[in-house]
């Protein structure tokens, strides 16, 4: 690699020796914690605030929520997220709730906590601190703001917590009953001030070069340079699995959430750029502005925290053949920019999302790329899309079969079709052969007919956990049924209707 650029040198800032953050009014400051230390180990085991649980050690259960704030744009942003999966380090120059930080000093509750109370939301109680946080997180981003909660809304809140006791009934009450409480309000300038003179005060402590938080895309490109063996994340909702379940270390961290430019998503004619650091939520938001029928798929994406914590271009950039977004992107025809730092500039190049798997978990990215941006085609006219899940659990729940089906039909003939599938082979997969026994077809039962034909031999899926492989390739069937069935003008169609 050619010698680094003087003028580079000053936007590589690793993160601080110390790890940082706002929590119960003062600065937290901590030093010599390892950079794949959890968030939840860190609370319960080094700082002995054991008011979070720990349960799945997997973020599917939520007993561990905590809520985190950013200052953005003058403002506090507010997220429920899974301590058990999140690296401590990710929270540096953030502010930090747990559940035991809601109680006024007096005894009083706060209104999401009298609400549980009321409604009779908790019986064990060990899931009670997720929950608690799950409805402190939503109290802040409606009701703290003149906004109501509906049942819709509760639910979304929820849908990371699991509980077997209660169940969600009275729950869901007690987050549509909270009521506004100005005594408790959080008094949010004080903190962001705070958090300002933390990013500011950052450069003055000494660099830690084993988990780092680039702010800018060329320091992110230098760094994976000069650091190809460091492990990159983003969200980490996938990663922390590594270390929790997997119990891998990662003595180098590179971390891309702090990286502006990947923050956004960004509108040109023909198509939408949605950068690799935006979270979950608000990539399947930006799909669904134009193409509505994304929303309620991405909402079965995962739970809330997930949605929350985890990205776009992490979930791309992971290959699992079992990632529920690979497929409708597959479907809509996008593409992803790859990054690298070579001979002393920014390098780019574009892969068509269906061409960069090259197996399992593995792809084209080289050594020293970062996928940067996803770039997704915006609705020609004539566009039909169906994207379907098929899981045991409605919500936060690991694919079986993952199917995308985009059409464009002029005069009842089917002039193009992009199909994409997950669940059924080594990597998210475009069903080519599908494709090509629709396109120039009259859409018919016919055409149908020879499709579901050409979907079932097309791939060779396994039997696992999940499905067995004759269950998938009839899934694949029937949801290309179900796909005729809406775009012929049957809508809301459910799928045991189908079997």
């Amino acid at each position: 690699m050619s010698k680094t650029p003087v003028s580079l040198l000053k936007f590589v800032q690793p993160q601080t020796s110390a790890l940082r953050f706002w929590h119960q009014g003062e600065i937290t400051s901590l030093g010599n914690v390892p950079p794949d230390r959890t968030l939840l180990d860190l609370l319960r085991e080094d700082l002995h605030l054991t008011a979070t649980k720990e349960g799945c050690a997997a973020g599917d259960c939520g007993a561990c929520t905590v809520v985190v704030a950013e200052a953005m744009d003058g403002r506090l942003q507010f997220r429920a997220v899974n301590s058990c999966i999140k690296p401590a380090h990710a929270i540096d120059g953030m502010a930090l709730w747990t559940a035991a930080d809601l109680t006024r000093s007096d005894g009083t509750l706060h209104p999401v906590q009298q609400a549980m109370v009321e409604c009779h939301g908790s019986q064990c109680g060990f899931c009670t601190p997720g929950f608690v946080m799950s409805l402190f997180a939503l109290y802040q981003r409606t009701l703290a703001q003149g906004q109501s909660v509906d049942t819709h809304s509760a639910h979304q809140a929820l849908s990371g917590n699991l509980c077997r006791c209660t169940d969600y009934r009275p729950i869901v009450q007690a987050a549509c009953s909270m009521r506004v409480d100005a005594a408790q309000a959080i008094q949010v300038q004080p903190i962001i001030a705070a958090l300002q003179t933390l990013t500011a005060s950052n450069a003055n402590h000494p660099p830690n070069t084993d988990y780092q938080q680039p702010s800018t895309l060329p320091a992110l490109l230098l760094l994976r340079a000069m650091q190809p063996q460091a492990q990159l994340i983003a969200g980490a909702t996938d990663a922390g699995l590594w270390l929790t379940q997997g119990l891998r270390r990662m003595p180098q961290i590179i971390d891309l959430t702090r990286v502006k430019a990947l923050r956004q998503v960004e509108p040109y004619p023909h198509h939408i750029a949605i950068g690799a650091a935006v979270n979950l939520q608000d990539a399947f938001e930006a799909l669904a502005f134009e193409r509505p029928v994304i929303a309620p798929f991405g909402e079965r994406f995962a739970g809330w925290p997930v949605r929350q914590s985890g990205t776009l271009g992490g979930n791309v950039a992971n290959g699992s053949p079992i990632g529920d977004s690979m497929p409708l992107l597959i479907a809509l025809g996008a593409h992803v920019v790859l990054m690298a730092w070579r001979k002393g500039r920014a390098v780019h190049r574009h892969v068509p999302l269906d061409q960069f798997y090259t197996g399992y978990r593995a792809s084209l990215l080289a050594p020293d790329e970062v996928l940067c941006w996803i770039v997704v085609p915006r609705p020609e006219p004539g566009e039909w899309l169906g994207v379907y899940k098929v899981s045991k659990r409605m919500e936060d729940d690991i694919s079986a079969v993952c199917l995308a089906v985009q059409l464009h039909i002029d005069g009842g003939r089917i002039i193009s079709s992009r199909i994409g599938a997950g669940g059924v082979a080594a990597t998210p997969a475009r069903a080519v052969k599908t494709e090509a026994a629709l396109i120039g077809q009259p859409w018919n039962e016919a055409t149908l007919a020879a499709a579901q034909k050409n979907i079932q031999h097309e791939f060779s899926p396994l039997s696992d956990l999940r499905a067995s492989a004759d269950y998938r390739r009839q899934i694949l069937a029937q949801l290309l049924h179900r796909a005729w069935l809406e775009s012929t003008g049957h809508s809301h169609v459910r799928l045991e209707n189908l079997a």
